[in-house]
């Protein structure tokens, strides 16, 4: 896979991989290695106490968001590699209501991450992502680091 890919090839294999992808009915409307933009629809069940889209369902749209820009940026590298997140945080700004959007872009340049693995390294590098309102207010950053772990 590469950055070329068609967009409902990426999205498409993470509903077929990512069991909450499809729980959360996850829309994916832009995949590439520069960006991955992922929508969460308003859906009542996955609500918090105030009537917008409960904390979790936000950590997962981002969550999957720098998925799916991983998958973009390094899907070619599958055969000697598995992308993998190691860690993550997420600030909640403002109160998310309705519709929500994820837009992730990579923290590094694809060759510098590439470099790395080529040198036998286990290169490490964030993805950080915005979570918007429809009215494009932010209502969420967050930073997620992935690796590339070598496959044996």
């Amino acid at each position: 896979m590469s950055s070329t890919d068609s967009l409902p090839s990426i999205g498409q294999m993470m509903a077929d991989t990512v069991p909450m992808v499809r729980t959360l009915g996850l829309e994916f409307s832009e995949t590439s290695a520069e960006r991955a933009v992922v929508s969460l629809p308003d859906q009542g069940a996955y609500h918090n106490h105030v009537g917008g889209p409960h904390a979790g369902a936000m950590f997962t749209l981002a969550e999957s968001a720098s998925g799916a820009i991983v998958l973009a940026a390094f899907g070619d590298q599958l055969s000697r590699a598995v992308p993998l997140a190691v860690r993550a945080e997420i600030g909640y700004k403002k109160l998310a209501m309705g519709p929500v959007t994820a837009t992730a872009e990579l923290g590094r340049p694809v060759a510098q991450v590439l470099a790395e693995l080529d040198a036998g390294e286990r290169p490490e590098f964030p993805v950080e992502v915005k979570i918007s309102r429809e009215d494009g207010a932010v209502t969420g950053e967050m930073t997620i680091i992935w690796t590339l772990r070598p496959n044996n």
